[in-house]
């Protein structure tokens, strides 16, 4: 999981991460299944660990997902969490900012939504859109922007010196996958939906969205927040990448069930 963990600013290129990696599994049907048995085993894990997060209460989690249009967000939410009690876990989605909270400072709609004790919340999209969609549309001065990343840092150490721990996925993938992603919806009526127009004009700004991410990651990857590159093209692997993080997060909390306020030696339910 190292190869895929950002820990360090210096040096870091997004073009020496392949979305098409699938790690230590084979592309091929062996390896789908070989990655699915893993991730049903993960799953599994989550959920006792995620249960344990909020019985313990003394610890918050916050899970950061970006990723360029069709990365699959919402895909990994459904598959990553699936059979996660939902108690104490909640996702907060954020769109490009309204005018609204465009009239206030960035964050102002993103603190009301950080995890309190014993949740685990995850942002689809984040304070990140600040720097992303805000910077290749040009809602604000590059003056503005570019101030944002020590906010950022700033602002996430605070929820780290709080008690939060942060983890924050970049769901990586090729500008060719996406094409194909995108094509799916037009051919499915089932998933016109998904689809708008406007699609089509954030793809023609993909090295534009590329150079902003590159720099989103490197101006705010430290470790109390690292970022993880997933490599995405692989629906299946992506899954296990997110999962075992998550897990592996989890597991270095040391999580326990607190004692019972009561005295229950010698109860029995009759």
């Amino acid at each position: 999981m190292s190869k895929y963990r950002v820990t360090k600013k210096a040096g870091f290129k997004l073009e020496k991460h392949d979305p098409d990696d699938t790690g230590d599994f084979s592309p091929d049907k062996n390896g789908k299944a070989r990655a699915r048995a893993e991730l049903a085993e993960l799953n599994a894990k989550l959920d006792s660990l995620q249960e344990r997060l909020y019985a313990d209460g003394r610890h918050k989690v916050l899970v950061v997902l970006q990723g360029m249009d069709t990365a699959g967000k919402g895909g990994t939410i459904r598959r990553v969490f699936e059979g996660v009690n939902p108690s104490g876990v909640r996702v907060a989605p954020f769109k490009a900012p309204s005018e609204v909270e465009l009239a206030h400072d960035f964050l102002w709609r993103i603190h009301p939504q950080v995890p309190g004790n014993g949740e685990l919340v995850i942002f689809d999209r984040s304070h990140y859109e600040d720097v992303l969609i805000v910077r290749v549309r040009e809602l604000v001065p590059q003056k503005r922007w570019e101030a944002r990343y020590e906010h950022i840092r700033d602002f996430e150490q605070m929820l780290a010196d709080e008690g939060t721990t942060i983890v924050k996925f970049f769901l990586h993938i090729s500008k060719a996958e996406q094409a194909e992603r995108l094509q799916s919806r037009l051919d499915d009526p089932e998933k016109h939906w998904k689809f708008r127009l406007s699609d089509l004009h954030e793809r023609q700004l993909w090295d534009r969205y590329q150079t902003a991410f590159e720099d989103a990651i490197k101006e705010t990857s430290t470790p109390t927040a690292p970022w993880v590159v997933v490599p995405a093209d692989h629906k299946w692997f992506r899954d296990v990448v997110v999962c075992r993080e998550l897990v592996s997060t989890l597991e270095s909390l040391d999580l326990t069930f607190p004692e019972s306020p009561d005295d229950l030696t010698g109860v029995v339910v009759e």
